[in-house]
């Protein structure tokens, strides 16, 4: 980008160059000699072990403090740290020295200093000497020592304010040399501001409280629907000494933006209730309710007065989204659901009310694709950096933030130096030091730029600082809490800044965009999974009862699997979609079809009854249970055609017998199909399929039955006769004028019906 941090026509005086032209040349003389002589010998590293340091690397030198970090007339100076000998020759009468100056003239001047390491005669000034001199007698190889140098500032030589390169070196002799030099150097920088400007400059800090995701889809079965965590190391971040612990303990004393994930406060919140923890295939009931608890009070009184900005529920990766994911339905819909979500969180949780008008994609890289989905759920304004949005108008110094780039969308542009000064391991004091102090020096080399032109400045640091890096950024913010320079502004402030007329306002188009970014995006293939658990999703919740006990956490688990956090884990993020999607499956199959064996009719027409089980907590509805006969000529249905229907509705933990009439035309089997589909058509669950026997009466058994009940009525006539006759004649014989006795009724022998079976004359499995 154009340099737009530097003064304008001012240029390293003529002695100046005459020194770094003299230094190259001493510098390069030993190159040019070796190129002359030939090949080499064989080094150390060719027999594999390492070369030891020489030269200005010898001696490690580290700053761990500095303090103060921006130091006032009056104000004594202490610096310290410790010297490491890494080369292979004891180090004898040496000394440790300050060096301080030159005025850096510009925030290139600061990145050029910053990127030297070795001492360069001409580059770095002259030993302060006199009394602020420590003697190191004795420093051998491998060993390390202590120093502390107090210096007071009015003897330092610091004229006019500005930003001063502070060199500390260790000056000495080994075994090789019989002259001193030096064996090791650590730059660092001193911003100066002896009085305060008339205009400062508006810094705003975003504060980010943002994690990966960590809570499953899964719930208990209980009233309360327990939530499941894929791990426990959430807990580890919110305990005291943790990532987000300390980015509240720290943050609570700042005047900084907190720019806040609604599902990192979702997760906390549930940990502050009963939930379990997987193990394996099994879960274990979590123990950190009081780490979370503790979190949220003081997170909740941390926010109370300040500014919250509230991102879309877990944090959707808006450049995955626009490049990959727009074009598949449903896509844009969960975006816009996550930010309605957001708002409702953060006001449930911590009892403020946030803004959610701003979109923070990753690193502040935009393209106009990523800037229509960062604004289609609602955000007006995106949060963009200066490396995306470079500066084209030559403008002599860093414009405000904030410029409109169309469309009633406002960009706030952080800064790229000052937004990526505490990247990296900042575990070391050292490295610490140095991050502050650079960052210190590049918001006063900023100011000066154009002291009489107000401005704003923006940083927008890494989404996830470590521990480490978050106690940098606060020393940092805490060091300009004096106003000399800057003063706190706010983001939504920021955002209404008036903007410099000059400030680039068009959004790069997208060959711009990364490419190292770029592969780090969610694949296509990811929002595909995303709308196929979606439609599942959809079909199941229309049965239940109790929809949103499914709804919402499955809701939030699709959104967590578009979060940003996801980047550079694309193997973690196909487990967690996979898990999400087989978990809904696995409750959807609760409700399902029992498995029946053939059914065999033995007359013209029966009921045959079909199971459905529902093994859910919540009872379902709005189900249609869909028999289909696969020969209407053989086995008719209900009312005489293929197909019938019969609503289910099936309370929590049980079972349905659902019953069809069926009617037989002819012998044989007909394969009958069952379906389970909701009340708009749509299939649920899978098809069973089974087979109807129809063992019908044929006419020849009928006419066999009836030759034989011929047969017993003519036997039983003839049996009466006989009996009459037999009964005449003793009557005759006996002729006592006794009267007649009746015969024995006549039997009840009247043919059987020949209609078809009644119903229910089946074998069921």
């Amino acid at each position: 980008m154009a340099e737009a941090a530097d003064f304008q026509g001012m240029n390293p005086s003529p002695a100046r160059r005459w020194l770094r032209r003299t230094a190259s040349l001493i510098v390069g003389a030993p190159l040019i000699a070796g190129l002359l002589a030939g090949p080499a010998a064989p080094t150390a590293q060719a027999h594999g072990t390492a070369k030891a340091p020489t030269g200005s690397r010898t001696v490690d030198v580290s700053l761990d403090t500095l303090a103060p970090s921006a130091p006032v007339e009056g104000d004594t100076l202490t610096v310290s740290g410790t010297l490491t000998n890494k080369g292979k020759k004891t180090v004898t009468d040496a000394e440790v020295d300050l060096r301080v100056g030159p005025r850096l003239s510009g925030r290139s001047a600061i990145d050029e200093a910053a990127d030297r390491t070795a001492y360069l005669p001409g580059s770095d000034p002259a030993k302060l000497g006199g009394a602020y001199t420590l003697k190191v007698p004795k420093l051998a190889s491998g060993v390390s020592q202590d120093f502390t140098l107090a210096v007071p500032v009015d003897k330092l030589g610091l004229d006019e304010e500005g930003v001063y390169q502070l060199g500390v070196s260790l000056t000495g002799r080994t075994a090789d040399s019989a002259y001193d030099q030096v064996l090791g150097i650590r730059r660092t920088f001193l911003p100066w501001q002896p009085e305060d400007t008339e205009r400062k400059t508006g810094l705003t800090f975003l504060w980010p409280l943002i994690a990966s995701a960590h809570v499953t889809a899964e719930t208990g079965s209980d009233e309360q629907q327990t939530p499941v965590f894929a791990d426990d190391e959430l807990a580890l971040d919110l305990a005291p000494g943790g990532r987000l612990e300390q980015m509240v303990s720290l943050g609570r004393q700042l005047p900084v933006t907190w720019v806040i994930d609604p599902g990192l406060l979702a997760a906390a919140d549930a940990m502050t209730r009963n939930y379990r923890v997987k193990v394996g295939d099994t879960t274990v009931a979590g123990t950190n309710q009081a780490i979370a608890k503790q979190w949220l009070t003081t997170l909740e009184a941390a926010v109370k007065d300040g500014t919250v900005v509230a991102l879309p529920f877990a944090d959707p990766d808006l450049a995955s989204i626009a490049h990959r994911g727009k074009n598949v339905s449903g896509t844009l819909g969960h975006l816009q659901t996550a930010t309605e979500a957001a708002g409702l969180t953060v006001e449930t949780v911590l009892h403020v009310k946030p803004s959610t008008d701003f979109a923070w994609p990753v690193n502040g890289a935009v393209d106009p694709s990523v800037v229509d989905v960062a604004t289609s759920a609602g955000a007006h304004t995106v949060i963009a950096r200066s490396d995306s949005f470079e500066e084209t108008g030559g403008l002599p110094y860093t414009p405000t933030a904030a410029r409109p780039i169309g469309g009633g969308t406002t960009a706030v542009v952080s800064d790229y130096r000052l937004s990526t000064a505490f990247e990296g391991d900042l575990s070391t004091t050292g490295n610490s030091t140095l991050a502050v102090q650079k960052f210190l020096a590049h918001t006063l080399a900023l100011t000066e730029q154009a002291p009489d032109r107000e401005r704003s400045v923006v940083v927008a640091p890494q989404r996830t600082p470590t521990a480490s890096q978050a106690q940098a950024m606060a020393r940092a913010v805490r060091a300009l809490t004096d106003e000399h320079w800057t003063q706190p502004l706010d983001l939504v402030a920021a955002a209404g800044k008036k903007p410099d007329a000059r400030a680039t306002t068009k959004v790069p188009r997208a060959s711009r965009y990364p490419k190292k970014l770029r592969s780090q995006e969610l694949p296509t293939q990811a929002f595909q999974d995303i709308r196929t658990t979606q439609e599942s999703l959809n079909s199941f919740q229309v049965i239940l009862t109790q929809p949103d006990r499914v709804v919402t956490p499955f809701g939030n688990a699709i959104n967590r699997s578009m979060s940003t956090s996801w980047r550079g884990s694309a193997l973690e993020a196909q487990r967690y979609r996979d898990a999400v999607r087989t978990y809904l499956q696995s409750l959807t199959n609760e409700v399902q079809l029992i498995s029946k064996s053939d059914v065999t009719l033995s007359g013209r027409s029966a009921t045959i009854p079909v199971t459905v089980q529902n093994k859910l907590v919540q009872g379902v509805d709005h189900l249609v249970l869909r028999l289909t006969s696969g020969n209407a000529t053989r086995l008719k249905l209900n009312d005489g055609g293929a197909v019938a229907e019969q609503p289910v509705r099936i309370a929590g933990g049980h079972s349905q017998s659902v019953k069809f009439d069926a009617s037989a035309n002819a012998n044989g089997q007909a394969q009958v199909t069952a379906r389970l589909f909701t009340e708009d058509g749509t299939p649920y669950g899978e098809e069973m399929t089974f087979t109807v026997k129809v063992s019908e009466v044929t006419p020849t058994v009928l006419l066999v039955i009836a030759g034989g009940l011929l047969l017993l009525v003519l036997a039983g006539i003839r049996m009466y006769t006989h009996r009459r006759r037999t009964v005449a004649g003793g009557a005759v014989e006996n002729n006592g004028g006794e009267p007649e006795q009746p015969s024995d009724p006549t039997p009840d022998t009247g043919p059987e019906s020949g209609n078809p079976s009644g119903p229910g004359e089946k074998v069921d499995r």
